[in-house]
């Protein structure tokens, strides 16, 4: 009995003996993975910050059926070109928004017109960021913002301005001030789609124009232009009674 006894002591701890050092060495090989895993991700950023940056390439699409050029990483970004009758035309527009915003101010204190109000928002709204969005066209290319103004001798500018085509002339601006109520509305939505018919002319020119138009953004702003004022005259002839 006490042989069998010490036998089985001595197989215990023997057992004990060989998991104690089965769990060291799985715990230094754990430790081992661990510091390895935490060295190579603390080496990362390091290596990221001494690598030297991709060189850009700078790849311009060709013609169709043509193969694309590979192009130096010193290219730049160019505008596209321009003509004058460009730059004329968005100046002249920016002349030509301001007095439509001018005439929608009236509204609120002139008449009690919901639809001819919410008209009158959208025109303003709408134009007033065109404006913004001329003027910074204008700045980006160095011109100014205004056109420049012909010199006509004996002629008094402050009591005949330049009008752009369908612009109101100061008599009916001066009529419409004076005006309220139905006869203001008439006025207005009279005055306002001969106004809007100017600013299709406008378009017209600029596109009738050699080597006008060119410019994407120009063309694009072009184009909704005639879009925006063609949709909001047949508005406005709705509202006087009229067949668009």
């Amino acid at each position: 009995m006490l042989d069998h006894s010490t036998s089985i002591k001595t197989f215990h701890a023997e057992s004990k003996r060989k998991l104690q050092s089965v769990m060291k060495v799985s715990a230094w090989r754990s430790g081992l993975m661990a510091g390895s895993t935490l060295a190579g991700l603390f080496s990362l950023p390091v290596c990221a910050q001494q690598g030297d940056p991709a060189t850009p390439v700078v790849v311009q699409p060709g013609a169709p059926g043509q193969p694309t050029r590979t192009l130096p990483p010193s290219t730049r970004a160019k505008l596209p070109p321009r003509s004058p009758a460009d730059v004329r035309f968005m100046q002249g527009m920016i002349m030509h928004h301001a007095q439509a915003v001018e005439m929608t101010a009236l509204i609120e204190s002139h008449t009690t017109n919901k639809d001819l109000r919410l008209l009158g928002a959208r025109i303003s709204h709408s134009q007033s960021e065109e404006i913004k969005f001329m003027q910074r066209w204008l700045a980006t290319r160095g011109e100014p913002l205004s056109l420049a103004m012909p010199e006509m001798p004996g002629m008094d500018m402050s009591k005949q301005p330049m009008l752009m085509p369908g612009m109101l002339t100061p008599k009916q601006m001066e009529a419409l001030r004076k005006a309220n109520s139905a006869e203001f509305d008439q006025l207005f939505l009279t005055g306002m789609i001969q106004h809007h018919n100017g600013a299709l002319i406008m378009v017209r020119e600029l596109f009738d124009t050699a080597g006008a138009g060119q410019d994407a953004e120009l063309f694009n702003f072009a184009t909704d232009v005639d879009s925006g004022q063609r949709a909001e005259i047949r508005i406005m002839q709705t509202m006087l009674g009229e067949k668009p």
